[in-house]
């Protein structure tokens, strides 16, 4: 039986698989259960869907599937690289004819100002953006102000499990004994980026403040990126059982696992 291959760096957990990737198989599995836990959440009637996620469209792309009308933010500065300068607010483009849509627009995801109050359905806020606006607590009040009284919020934040293994990883051990006292944290990361890390009991008063009521926290994934890449390793065709393990999971732990994923509802 192959070794158990060692535990990746916590700096290699941040973004997607490149080619040759070591967490390849991780990131499929990560992927896959995203996917699942994504299906599960949205709403089971056709909806209008605002994405915030800047996960080129992957989020928006999978509502649209499932029958929703999305509306799909993008990041300006991303967008002018490669479509010329156009003003926030601008729209991209939009599926036309019968059906559902993904309609793109250009637009800071952290002010929502060209939205009109309680306006849509649900809110996408995957891929650990709200991490990456470090001013969180602004960029929340505007998902509530634009949901409508029961609309819901789908989130994903780096946790604090991920914050302190990576000072740790980073010997900044200063940092890492102010963690726990702390009411905002931020880690910077090799690249000169920096991230906001939320334990499950900060988040939750977080978006209580704004009037989301929490129906749950978990960790994105609560399986190591080591067990996964020695299973899938081993069995190629785990896959699905994974995902399903992970899914079927009873609630545990929640400050385990890198992210953090809640579901609120505006009051």
């Amino acid at each position: 039986m192959p070794a158990r291959p060692p535990e990746p760096t916590i700096a290699s957990l941040r973004d997607s698989p490149t080619e040759g990737d070591a967490l390849a198989r991780y990131w499929r599995f990560y992927w896959a259960v995203a996917d699942a836990q994504l299906a599960r959440w949205l709403p089971r009637s056709p909806s209008r869907v605002l994405d915030i996620s800047g996960d080129h469209g992957r989020c928006a792309e999978r509502a649209a599937e499932a029958g929703h009308t999305v509306i799909e933010v993008r990041d300006p500065l991303l967008e002018r690289r490669t479509a010329g300068a156009l003003a926030a607010g601008t729209s991209l483009d939009g599926a036309s004819g019968p059906g559902p849509a993904t309609t793109k627009v250009l637009g800071d995801s952290g002010s929502l100002a060209f939205l009109g109050g309680a306006s849509m359905d649900a809110v996408l806020a995957e891929n650990r953006v709200l991490s990456r606006h470090l001013a969180t607590e602004e960029t929340i009040a505007e998902i509530a102000r634009v949901l409508r009284p029961g609309g819901r919020v789908l989130l994903c934040v780096d946790s604090l499990t991920l914050g302190m293994a990576l000072l740790a990883e980073q010997s900044h051990w200063a940092h890492l004994s102010d963690v726990p006292s702390a009411e905002v944290v931020l880690v910077p990361w090799p690249d000169g980026t920096i991230t906001r890390c939320f334990g499950a009991d900060q988040l939750r008063e977080l978006l209580a403040e704004v009037g989301l009521e929490v129906a749950w926290i978990r960790p994105r994934t609560a399986l190591s990126p080591s067990t996964v890449e020695h299973v899938l390793s081993t069995s190629p065709d785990a896959l699905p059982r994974l995902v399903r393990t992970e899914l079927n999971a009873p609630p545990g732990d929640e400050s385990l696992g890198f992210h953090l994923l809640a579901s609120a509802k505006r009051l």
